[in-house]
């Protein structure tokens, strides 16, 4: 697309250019989305990309979304708050003789990765995803630490919390999904993996376009409200993005589902999928960035390091120098 006339609208049109070129040269790279004010600036796919309006796995993007559907769910009464116990609702789905602790576990750790539970992401993702329960299996983790203690990255813990939303609802975190989200959005959510007694994986595997994570980020950028209609409550959003604790590998900060930095001193707020599915929100600079990329980059490529500099380097000081 052509960046005449960028610079009226918020984005200094050089130095987006220069941004673009940067973007050009990672070849796991498939969209770029900037939204400045509510206005899409930037719209561009690379490396043969696929449609921006076709829905593409965001891998544990799914985590933001689902603190999303979470946070909704408590404001209808689903569910109780961040403080209600997992057992409350999944106490069958508990071990045999379980560790005291588990009775501790809250919808709060399970959002902040910090239930205590043994992880099943990483080398130990197989073998949950073998499992013939997976809600049972996370459940019946050892525990590693202390309820609300160090972050423990895991995919399981998300996926309780999918299961909770389809127990204390009784519909599917798909139709929830739908409902809540992809309807008052005006994107499409199709259906994702479902684990062997029918739950969606709980952050992991869900699909959306480029442009739907977009309105996705918007929505959480303008405080929950589209169109002049409240989706989300304003106290979650800022709940989501209070520091609960730290990542272990990156050091960035964790709310409920999203990472916590800054670009260039401007708060940043970030949902992060394997592979480099990211939404970035700036909020000082009213600013929303989507890119997607390819499933296969290996950790440690340095790949994910790249993306935040598209942002910090090129985007923010577009904005910076296109004025308010």
């Amino acid at each position: 697309m052509t960046t005449k006339g960028i610079a009226t609208k918020g984005l200094d049109a050089d130095r987006i250019d220069r941004a673009l070129a940067a973007a050009s040269k990672l070849e796991n790279l498939r969209s770029l989305i900037v939204v400045r004010h509510g206005e899409t600036l930037v719209e561009q796919r690379f490396n043969d990309g696929p449609s921006l309006d076709q829905p593409v796995n965001i891998k544990s993007a799914s985590k933001s979304v689902l603190s999303a559907m979470v946070g909704i769910a408590i404001e209808r009464g689903v569910l109780q708050g961040t403080d209600q116990t997992v057992l409350s609702v999944l106490k069958d789905q508990a071990p045999a003789n379980p560790d005291p602790k588990l009775a501790q576990v809250t919808v709060g750790n399970l959002l902040s990765m910090q239930a205590g539970l043994g992880r099943t992401s990483g080398d130990n993702y197989g073998r949950w995803v073998s499992s013939s329960n997976w809600v049972r299996y996370a459940l019946s983790r050892p525990f590693t630490d202390e309820p609300g203690g160090r972050m423990l990255y895991s995919t399981g813990s998300s996926h309780v919390l999918s299961a909770m939303l389809t127990r204390a609802s009784g519909r599917s975190t798909h139709d929830l999904a739908k409902d809540w989200l992809g309807a008052p959005l005006g994107i499409e959510i199709p259906p994702w993996t479902q684990d062997p007694q029918g739950v969606y994986l709980g952050g992991n595997n869900m699909a959306m376009s480029p442009r739907a994570l977009a309105k996705f980020g918007e929505l959480y950028r303008t405080g929950g409200v589209v169109d002049g209609k409240r989706i989300i409550s304003e106290d979650w959003i800022r709940r989501s993005w209070t520091p609960r604790t730290v990542s272990p590998w990156s050091g960035e900060q964790y709310g409920f589902g999203w990472f916590i930095s800054q670009a260039k001193g401007h708060p940043m707020r970030y949902a992060w999928g394997y592979g480099g599915q990211m939404v970035y929100i700036v909020p000082d600079l009213a600013l929303t960035v989507v890119m997607t990329s390819g499933t296969d980059v290996p950790r440690g490529s340095g790949y994910i390091d790249a993306l935040h500099s598209i942002v910090a380097e090129g985007v923010v000081p577009a904005a910076e120098a296109g004025g308010h």
